[in-house]
């Protein structure tokens, strides 16, 4: 699923204008990077957490050129999300 998909999923769910069901979603994304830009975490009970990790310069193994430092997201599923793809709850 991508995001206009899901946007397409929400406006006819719930019956709302295609533009409204947009901003809803683009609404939640923005609050999520917004969060991790800003250090903090977000936390999806029963879906999980999406939080930043710090990946420090290294050297490359080849010697063609070192990594920079960055910062990556992360992402960590959590047990309702595993145990219902893996067929355990309904």
């Amino acid at each position: 699923m991508n995001k206009s998909e899901l946007i397409a999923i929400l406006s006819s769910k719930e019956k709302l204008k295609e533009k409204y069901a947009t901003a809803v979603v683009n609404l939640i994304f923005d609050s999520f990077i917004r969060e991790l830009r800003n250090g903090g975490r977000v936390e999806i009970r029963g879906f999980g957490n999406f939080s930043v990790r710090q990946h420090e310069k290294r050297k490359n193994p080849e010697g063609s050129r070192d990594t920079k430092s960055k910062k990556l997201p992360f992402f960590r599923a959590g047990k309702e999300i595993k145990e219902k793809v893996n067929g355990m709850r309904p």
